[in-house]
């Protein structure tokens, strides 16, 4: 029998499933979750706990942002999923656990790779324990062994975990010759191009490209992408990371203190004295993220975005460290779908929790209804 007596009584109002009967992610051992992030079943950088508190860390958010966690009969942590309730993620009155995280990057929930299922018991019994109804896993990996470790437990209860919503987007196969799949990826032709492209760039002065790793100049590095990526599209509509200061401060320390322990790394492209593209890079175990980039928009003919993103492959190609690159692209992403063929599979899960729950059928509904709105608004927004 799996133990969960680490699971908190059903809150007063719980029936909506309060997320305030978890502890906040700011009251955990940040050395045992550290101790968890090296012996996870499945990598996800983005629950890193510098990144999560950095990303979570404005008094608003940090007081919303709950950990559910699950530990062995010795106390050590063994899983972790940060979590919103649905009134905070979504302002919806459902009884629903949401996992969090404000970029919609990897929400792959942290379980040990000796006691990943019982760990996932024990996160589904804990989320019950609130009065939720259903947990929704947004953006995790799909096909990964966090999802089907979760899906086993909900299983032995005779639940059913329903898939709300399920895209791919662009990874890297990181075990392959650059050379070879760039070539099979762009072909000949385009590969010239871009060497062409590079040799026009070299008017403004040499053509340098070079990864920031330790913390210094990881810290130099986040300034020069704080900078380019303000000064394109985003900054002019207002969401570059340098219009949110404290965020973008939070993001810098946590980018710095990886980089110590050889988690984070910014990767840059020079044309003489200036630099044109900038793009921060999360590594935890065997894989790494592409999170963000940023380029200075009078270089766009140039297409340095792409130049970056073809010397960042040779440089995580040839780092026998790194089997997998998940751009964290939205799918079918113009730059990088070309350029990246592989397809790592994400999605919505919703899992309930109470087996034959007549709530589950209308919050299913409910959440479909939601991501239908968000879609059309996305859409809208793009023209």
């Amino acid at each position: 029998m799996v133990d969960i007596s680490q699971a908190p009584p059903v809150a007063r109002g719980a029936s909506h499933g309060e997320a305030h009967a978890l502890p906040s992610i700011t009251a955990l051992d940040a050395q045992a979750w550290r101790d968890l992030a090296d012996r996870v079943v499945e990598p996800n950088g983005y629950y890193l706990p510098e990144w999560t508190l950095a990303a979570n860390g404005d008094e608003r958010a940090s007081r919303g942002t709950r950990a559910l966690t699950a530990q062995d009969a010795a106390g050590r942590l063994t899983g972790l999923l940060p979590v919103l309730s649905c009134w905070r993620a979504f302002r919806l009155p459902l009884p629903v656990l949401i996992s969090a995280d404000p970029f919609r990057s990897l929400d792959t929930p942290l379980l040990d790779r000796e006691d990943g299922t019982k760990a996932a018991v024990v996160l589904q019994a804990k989320a019950r324990a609130t009065g939720a109804r259903a947990l929704l896993l947004r953006d995790v990996s799909r096909d990964g062994e966090a999802v089907r470790m979760l899906t086993q437990a909900a299983q032995a209860e005779g639940l059913a975990p329903v898939l709300l919503n399920g895209w791919s987007r662009a990874c890297l196969d990181a075990t392959r010759n650059s050379e070879d799949l760039l070539r099979d990826a762009l072909g000949g032709k385009r590969l010239k191009e871009y060497r062409r492209l590079m040799r026009r760039l070299g008017d403004h002065g040499e053509v340098r490209f070079s990864v920031a790793q330790a913390p210094d100049d990881v810290a130099r590095a986040y300034d020069v992408f704080l900078a380019l990526e303000a000064s394109g599209w985003k900054g002019r509509r207002g969401t570059a990371l340098l219009h949110q200061p404290e965020l973008a401060a939070r993001l810098r320390q946590a980018a710095v203190t990886l980089a110590a322990r050889g988690a984070c790394e910014v990767a840059l492209l020079h044309a003489g004295d200036e630099a044109i593209a900038a793009g921060i890079v999360l590594r935890h175990g065997d894989r790494a993220y592409f999170f963000k980039l940023g380029i200075a928009e009078q270089h766009a003919r140039s297409s340095p975005g792409v130049l970056l993103t073809l010397e960042l492959t040779r440089h995580l190609c040839a780092d026998p460290a790194i089997k997998l690159v998940d751009s964290t692209a939205a799918p079918d992403h113009p730059m990088i779908d070309p350029i990246w063929r592989g397809r790592f599979a994400v999605g919505d899960v919703l899992i309930p929790l109470r087996a034959r729950d007549p709530l589950f059928g209308p919050i299913t509904l409910a959440l479909r209804a939601r991501e239908a709105l968000r879609q059309t608004a996305k859409r809208l927004l793009k023209r």
